[in-house]
């Protein structure tokens, strides 16, 4: 009988830690909502990655029901106002807080 009740509460604390992988995070509406944002910030940082002006691995992408914050460090004010610029036209953005430092 103690290994029965044992299994159950191992299966049990297996599947909690399963599913509590699906939970809402970051204060958003629904699970759908936070897979929209993982959505977009993925778009946005495979856009980066394809434009050569722009480095994407410099730059920070977070997106909170569809609003999009960059920050990071960048060579120029050019690469800055890009990544502005590629995020806005990227389906689903609703705003961007453009946090990107220009290096001196």
């Amino acid at each position: 009988m103690n290994i029965k009740k044992y299994l159950q509460c191992i299966t049990t604390s297996l599947l909690i830690t399963i599913f509590s992988g699906c939970a809402v995070t970051r204060d958003q509406e629904s699970v759908g909502a936070y897979i929209d944002d993982s959505v977009i910030t993925t778009s946005i940082k495979s856009k980066f990655f394809e434009d050569k002006t722009v480095d994407g691995s410099a730059i920070t992408v977070e997106t909170l029901n569809g609003i999009v914050m960059l920050s990071g460090f960048v060579k120029n004010v050019l690469q800055k106002n890009t990544a502005e610029n590629i995020t806005i036209k990227v389906k689903g953005v609703k705003a961007v807080k453009n946090e990107i430092s220009v290096k001196p």
